[in-house]
């Protein structure tokens, strides 16, 4: 504790002769070394403290450019070098990106004239979602599998710290409040700044020693389907695309695998009612929920789905059909009134990788529960 003390004393101390330009470009020197010797956690709370005493804004921007400059000349000395394709160069290269746009935008946070810039801040803060997405959903889940399991915790967690941060500074923003603006813009940026560097300097080079080169690129494949906010790599095919390994016994399906049993159970329980027909116009299946909004019974398994309606009906089910194998449509929709429910019928054509019509489905759902939902609800209800 007394060490840390010493270090924010001498902190405060390198900030003031900062602040009246003695020896401005020694100083800087001096206080990028010193910075140097700490790690991104100590810095972060560091500056917290001095903000909490009173240190200004000002200076706090002056300690934040040196901060990020040691940080960027860090990340550059220390360049983690992969292809162009590669998923860490993608992420470094939305890094940068973040990286600039902070730096930019926390010069202006104070400045009410200011107050379109922040608007577009705050969108561009929305769209890094698909960078947390991608590290969340694609990057961290192969570490833990190697068995990295906290440093992945550690970024997902500051990544919910960016995400409520967001908020606070949107709501700042929209209530027209600028006096506490600038203090959320410099939080989020020295976050991000001390998160970017851990990232560099731990995360990424333990996943290129846990990571082989086939997991990259399926991880790549992954990375195309999230999406990305700044920084467009070019299209990426994989060749001989693996789906997963066999297993005996498991229904083996591309984004994992279930036991027969497991597959049923999770269709019988899912919030809809659902039914399946080939190419061929034949009921391929239907899921067996306890209260099925439209009675099914499973001797329809193989007939015709032409013979399943009445024929008041029957030139709609062929309109939909002939539209879907045609290609004019891809999805179809009907909502009824049956008594308290409301009755929603959506029909989907089913398509294979080439375009090939393979069949429809048809999710039946009542959506009247829906209807009577309001505002938002947090916690999870114990009842």
């Amino acid at each position: 504790m007394s060490e840390f003390l010493d270090k924010k004393t001498k902190l405060k101390e390198l900030l003031k002769k900062l602040g009246n330009d003695e020896k401005t470009e020694s100083i800087k020197n001096e206080f990028s070394e010193f910075i140097r010797e700490l790690t991104p956690l100590e810095i972060s709370q560091a500056e917290q403290e001095l903000i909490d005493e009173g240190i200004s804004v000002e200076d706090i921007q002056l300690m934040c450019d040196i901060h990020l400059d040691v940080f960027k000349k860090a990340i550059d000395d220390d360049e983690i070098v992969v292809e162009a394709w590669h998923p860490l160069n993608i992420l470094i290269e939305e890094h940068k990106d973040m990286l600039n746009m902070f730096h930019e935008m926390k010069k202006n946070a104070d400045k009410p004239e200011e107050a379109l810039n922040m608007g577009l801040f705050l969108s561009y803060l929305k769209k890094i979602d698909s960078y947390f997405h991608k590290e969340e959903n694609v990057l961290f889940p192969v570490l833990e599998k190697k068995g990295l399991i906290q440093p992945p915790k550690i970024m997902w967690e500051e990544h919910d710290r960016l995400r409520q941060l967001r908020k606070e500074t949107a709501d700042i923003y929209e209530k027209g409040n600028f006096e506490g603006l600038s203090q959320k813009v410099l939080e989020i940026n020295e976050i991000l700044v001390n998160h970017v560097y851990k990232e560099h300097k731990v995360l990424f080079p333990s996943a290129l020693k846990l990571i082989d080169e086939d997991e990259w690129r399926e991880m790549r494949v992954e990375f195309d389907e999230i999406g990305y906010f700044a920084y467009f790599p070019k299209p990426f095919v994989l060749s001989n695309q693996k789906i997963v390994d066999f297993k005996e016994g498991f229904v083996n399906l591309p984004s994992g695998m279930l036991t027969p049993e497991q597959l049923i159970l999770m269709l019988n329980n899912l919030p809809v009612d659902i039914t399946f027909v080939d190419e061929n116009d034949v009921v391929r299946y239907f899921s067996e929920t306890k209260d099925r909004i439209f009675v099914r019974s499973r001797s329809i398994v193989g007939r015709k789905v032409q013979n399943c309606h009445p024929p008041k009906s029957l030139h709609i089910v062929e309109k939909i059909l002939r539209d879907f194998k045609e290609g004019i449509r891809d999805e179809a929709d009907f909502h009824i009134q049956m008594g308290d429910k409301l009755i929603y019928i959506r029909y989907f054509a089913l398509k294979d990788g080439s375009g090939k019509y393979t069949g429809t489905l048809e999710i039946t759902q009542d959506i009247a529960p829906l209807k009577k939902i309001d505002g938002e609800k947090r916690i999870y209800d114990e009842r």
